[in-house]
């Protein structure tokens, strides 16, 4: 057999794998807390609040899709014409045209000019954070956590597109073999990683000091069959006014974190409510789910690219002989951008029958759907959410429930209705 044609084989193979662990592992079948609920929980909200979170939302809405279709044209731009091969070119010219230098200066290039365009609207979003008194940030901070979050990016990137054409340009026929158990394997790293390596750089984390929220926690989590290593703070004051809290890690680095901002906005009980739904991510292995099928996705996109760099009009229009060479990296983004809007959707559906699970979790667990339900109100209001987002937009990027379909979840549990 051809490369290929083990290519091809093996993609079959990995989708189908794909298919049998989300069937097995994703809660498929979650009808939506009833109707009638939701309208009488959103009825019964300060109608100054909702005013107040969909005029923020509309706020919002034409720097986020504004950056989302200026940013996918520069995409598409730099991958279907020869200027994106330019660009990687012209990086690695100062080297003497070497690969490496064409992977890692070249991959920065490209990348950092689908941030520059799109920096105006990530600055509009500032704005309109700061007038709607949700976020704490000077510009000055602002600006420093986006450079971080440039800086991660670039490691993060540098180190994948290193690895991934290094395995091109010494295995051009069998490479997607190697990078595709490669790039597998740094998604399961990256779980493992990047609560431990990158959540510090953004926040700082101090231990819960000891008492009775503390103690509630821990107890919770031993009693949930869930072991955490500590409970810490993050000190989310110093950028936004919003509450949260979550469960991070798998396995010795997993920690339950609660936001300073929630300590002082929320009731103890209102905050057990949020780690309790929380610890059923944990419970669930949904981080485990999630790292499982990103590795089988990745690996099988990585397949894909290399079967679709037969397709000659596609490698002409940007101007490359090959999807595994450096210049073709622009190309190779614009690819990914496309499958990644195209899945946007779908994704967004997994993860609202995820996130409803773990929603049922916290309400058998703690057995008080009153608080939960108080929770929700709680977070909608300091959080600026949309109670009730409209279809389009709750179909295409909502990853939680609505606060109305969680808090109409709590009262069915409430009438016994599981």
């Amino acid at each position: 057999m051809t490369p290929r044609a083990w290519a091809a084989g093996t993609l079959v193979v990995l989708l189908v794998l794909l298919a049998v662990y989300a069937a097995v592992t994703i809660p498929w079948h979650r009808p939506p807390a009833p109707r009638a609920d939701q309208l009488a929980a959103l009825g019964q909200l300060p109608r100054e609040q909702v005013s107040r979170a969909r005029e923020f939302h509309s706020a919002l809405r034409p720097g986020s899709y504004g950056a989302l279709a200026v940013g996918l044209l520069v995409t598409l731009v730099l991958g279907l014409t020869p200027l994106g091969a330019w660009l990687v070119t012209q990086a690695g010219r100062p080297f003497g045209g070497n690969w490496v230098a064409q992977a890692l200066l070249g991959g920065l290039l490209v990348t950092l000019a689908g941030e520059v365009v799109t920096l105006p609207f990530a600055a509009w979003r500032h704005v309109v954070v700061v007038r709607y008194d949700i976020s704490t940030q000077s510009w000055a901070a602002w600006t420093a956590d986006l450079l971080k979050s440039w800086a991660v990016g670039a490691v993060i990137g540098a180190v994948a597109l290193l690895g991934f054409y290094t395995i091109t340009h010494f295995a051009p026929r069998w490479w997607w073999a190697f990078g595709g158990f490669g790039a597998a394997g740094l998604v399961v790293l990256l779980s493992f990683i990047l609560p431990v390596l990158v959540e510090p750089v953004f926040n700082k984390f101090t231990p819960m000091p000891d008492g009775p929220l503390r103690t509630s926690l821990l107890e919770l989590a031993d009693r949930d069959g869930v072991p955490v290593r500590d409970v810490l703070v993050a000190d989310a004051s110093r950028r936004t006014k919003a509450v949260n809290a979550y469960v991070s890690g798998i396995g010795p680095t997993r920690r339950i974190v609660v936001y300073d901002t929630m300590l002082t906005e929320a009731t103890p009980g209102e905050v057990v409510s949020v780690v309790a739904h929380e610890l059923g991510h944990a419970k669930d292995d949904d981080v485990l789910t999630g790292t499982v099928l990103g590795a089988l996705g990745t690996a099988a996109a990585v397949i894909a690219l290399y079967l679709l760099g037969s397709w000659a009009g596609l490698l002409r229009r940007a101007g490359v002989d090959s999807i595994g060479e450096p210049r073709a990296l622009a190309l190779m983004l614009a690819v990914v951008s496309l499958v990644g809007i195209v899945a946007g959707p779908a994704q967004s559906f997994v993860s609202r029958r995820i996130e409803a699970r773990a929603d049922e979790h916290a309400l058998g667990l703690t057995g008080d759907p009153a608080t939960f339900e108080a929770m929700q109100r709680r977070l909608g209001t300091v959080n600026l959410s949309d109670p009730d987002p409209p279809t389009w937009e709750y179909l295409y990027s909502a990853s939680h429930p609505s606060t109305v379909e969680r808090m109409a979840a709590a009262r069915a549990y409430a009438r016994g209705d599981r």
